[in-house]
């Protein structure tokens, strides 16, 4: 198997925000965003692959801070986690007055990628070579996201699922459950 270093796929774009990229707020649309962030992970995930990369799943987008007109907007994507054939992409946006140069963390998101052969197959992907603390730390939290979610997966999905068993939890919750008789 082959390895590859995190910086030897790391991405960086920007791009000045401008009123077509505008939500009815006046502010950068969200989706906008959103849409840039695949293409990061695109690249980002293709760059580490050598291979054509599809979006597999999004997790954890925060929207922290509204992004202006004018700003101009910073996406940093690294490959924080490989698995046989998905890897995860590390996003974080920032967006900076120009006039001021004022910067804010705006998101950070987790793009889960899966490399594809030219007949739209999997396809395995290099391993991963971590250099220092924070890369081993993104690593860890990645395979930590992916066991609650499996974890999640399985509680939910049992045939032996019962909502009685989570009446008491959802009583903590602006929730009134109204359920039919039968």
């Amino acid at each position: 198997m082959t390895y590859k270093t995190i910086d030897s796929s790391r991405i960086s774009i920007s791009e000045l925000m401008q009123p077509s990229h505008s939500n009815f707020g006046g502010k950068i649309h969200g989706g906008y965003i959103l849409n840039l962030m695949d293409q990061i992970a695109f690249a980002c995930a293709s760059k580490h692959s050598k291979t054509y990369c599809v979006t597999a799943s999004v997790d954890t987008v925060d929207f922290l801070n509204p992004i202006e007109i004018g700003e101009l907007v910073t996406m940093k994507a690294s490959i924080n986690y490989v698995g046989r054939t998905s890897m995860v992409v590390g996003i974080r946006v920032e967006s900076e007055n120009i006039r001021t140069g004022e910067m804010r963390h705006c998101n950070s998101s987790y793009f889960t990628m899966v490399a594809k052969d030219d007949d739209g197959n999997s396809t395995e992907v290099p391993g991963l070579i971590v250099n220092d603390k924070n890369e081993v730390k993104r690593f860890l939290k990645a395979i930590k996201r992916i066991e609650t979610k499996r974890s999640r997966q399985v509680e939910f999905e049992s045939a032996d699922f019962s909502h009685i068993d989570y009446l008491e939890d959802l009583s903590k919750y602006r929730v009134k459950i109204e359920l039919p008789d039968n």
